[in-house]
């Protein structure tokens, strides 16, 4: 098995964790109230891995004024090994989508060129491992309302506010 090293890290929101390989960001979590929670809800455990803040501090400092509501771009390197081709490209599309605006999961299975798939996208952005990095909570409906989310709606809302998206339902 492939070195896996990982970090804590509280920011203005609550606690992340994130875990990597030596290729990349393999799953980062969303924000929570303790450590061991967002530590909990990546399904790896720090036994498995390598403690390493040294090889997270960017990151961490992006989150950190990510969650205090700046531009943050996430171009980190990511290790999508244990993902299917179609989620790759979903995900990869997603990360297309700039800070502070919105697209639908229409548009997302066009840039992808199936049209017709985007239910199946929906599904791929809910399996998500790397949420804000890869920011699924940018995709919203073709109505305009925020649909759908690994963590909750309200998480969701949380992430659009807190790129100035207020014009949601």
């Amino acid at each position: 098995m492939e070195l896996l090293y990982y970090h804590t890290f509280c920011t203005a929101a609550g606690w992340i964790a994130v875990f990597a390989t030596g290729t990349g960001l393999l799953r980062s979590s969303l924000f929570y109230n303790s450590e061991q929670k967002a530590i909990d809800s990546l399904d790896i455990t720090p036994e498995s891995a390598t403690f390493a803040p040294g090889r997270f501090e960017r990151l961490e400092k992006r989150f950190k004024d990510y969650f205090n509501s700046h531009n943050v771009s996430f171009s980190d390197e990511l290790d999508l090994s244990e993902a299917t081709y179609f989620q790759r490209d979903v995900w990869q599309t997603a990360r297309l989508i700039p800070y502070g605006e919105t697209r639908s999961y229409s548009w997302v299975a066009n840039k992808i060129n199936r049209p017709r798939a985007s239910r199946a996208v929906g599904l791929a952005l809910g399996k998500n491992p790397l949420p804000i990095i890869v920011p699924c909570h940018r995709v919203i409906g073709g109505n305009g309302n925020p649909t759908g989310y690994s963590g909750g709606l309200e998480v969701k809302r949380k992430l659009l506010s807190i790129e100035g998206v207020s014009d949601l339902y």
